[in-house]
């Protein structure tokens, strides 16, 4: 199979879908593997080290994606890119339609076979592609938010841990996930009062075991969050319905009774956020105030860390793209029911019932 790696053109997006050894490996199992001139240069990957692990190299997308049979990719398609899609092509990335119509009109127009990431899940249920990228974006969260509150960024002007004789900061945590797990964790290491929520007891029983005494695990539900968002000055979302558009679990009424300066981070822009002010924004220019709270909304937050990032999400994914390019798309999907989940659209038709249900027409056609 002819397997093509191009770079990532979405905006302060530094991440490279493949790593040398990946572009190696395929390449031993007698697959060509080409890859666009400069795709690892944000990772900190050479051209040289693609071309010393038996990769092509070619001068331009355009190259990459008239060629490639399977096209691996980080984010979605971008509007240039979709220009070069073409019928049957098979191409392997985060997509998050939900997210956008724009996207999955393009992509439906386009023909493509797309395997999303963020929906393949494993035999025991797990997510394992959106696993590590999730990692990432809970620890930046905090990371980001922590600056967020400084009063250059408009925030508050708040420590997030606080100093001798003033209190820390209130964290809300609201999404019991790998996502929130992480957020609560660095949240707690840097001394913040933090509450994670989260609708599935079980999971919060498991939390409640491993995270530090500093964490207290509530109940999600709409007084709760009202509460405990009024008391807030970080709040995370981080709620996942797979394939599907967040739920807005923090309305316009919840934001108008925060504090000033207090700020939402909203990981789950991917998915149309969940708050009910967001909207996309980007490294370049991350924040926006809305109501007197400050949003960071950026839609590819692991994008920042790319070396840390591709290495995570390389380490996740290169096992599927194997299996992917040896066996073809129908054995892929075949093997397991997981696998048949992260073909979001084929032919035309969107597969993925959590997008057909964000956009009903589009699936009638």
């Amino acid at each position: 199979m002819i397997i093509g790696v191009p770079r990532e053109i979405k905006q302060d997006e530094y991440r490279v879908a493949m790593l040398p050894v990946g572009a190696q490996m395929l390449a031993q199992h007698g697959h060509a593997v080409l890859v666009e001139r400069g795709a690892g240069l944000g990772s900190g990957y050479d051209d040289a080290d693609y071309e010393a692990a038996g990769a092509e190299l070619v001068d331009s997308a355009a190259g990459v994606f008239g060629l490639a049979e399977l096209v691996i990719k980080v984010k979605e398609p971008q509007p240039s890119e979709m220009a070069m899609l073409r019928g049957g092509q098979i191409v392997f990335c985060y997509f998050h339609f939900a997210g956008s119509r724009e996207l999955t009109e393009g992509c439906l127009k386009s023909g493509i076979a797309a395997v999303a990431y963020e929906t393949l899940a494993d035999d025991a249920g797990r997510l394992p592609l959106l696993m590590p990228m999730s990692e990432v974006a809970g620890k930046m969260s905090i990371q980001e938010g922590a600056k967020c509150l400084e009063r250059p960024m408009m925030g508050r002007g708040i420590l997030l841990g606080g100093v001798t004789g003033v209190a820390p900061a209130n964290v809300l945590v609201v999404g019991g996930g790998v996502v929130g797990a992480n957020a609560a964790r660095v949240a707690a290491g840097l001394g913040a009062n933090v509450v994670i929520m989260d609708i599935d007891l079980e999971r919060l029983r498991r939390l409640d075991e491993v995270m530090p005494p500093n964490v207290t695990t509530i109940y999600c539900d709409p007084h709760a969050v009202e509460r405990y968002a009024a008391d807030a000055d970080l709040v995370v979302g981080a709620v996942l319905v797979p394939g599907a558009k967040a739920p807005r679990i923090i309305t316009r009424e919840i934001l108008s009774r925060m504090k000033r300066g207090a700020v939402i981070v909203d990981v789950s822009i991917d998915q149309g956020g969940c708050c009910e002010t967001s909207r996309p924004t980007t490294h370049s220019s991350p924040v926006f105030v809305q109501d007197g709270v400050v949003h960071y909304c950026v839609a590819n937050m692991p994008g920042a860390v790319g070396r840390t990032s591709s290495q995570a999400l390389c380490n996740a994914t290169l096992p599927y793209c194997l299996e992917l390019a040896n066996l073809g798309l129908d054995g892929f999907i075949e093997r397991s029911a997981g696998r048949a989940a992260a073909l979001n659209m084929r032919g035309r038709r969107i597969l993925c019932r959590a997008v057909a249900a964000t956009f009903p027409d589009l699936a009638k056609r």
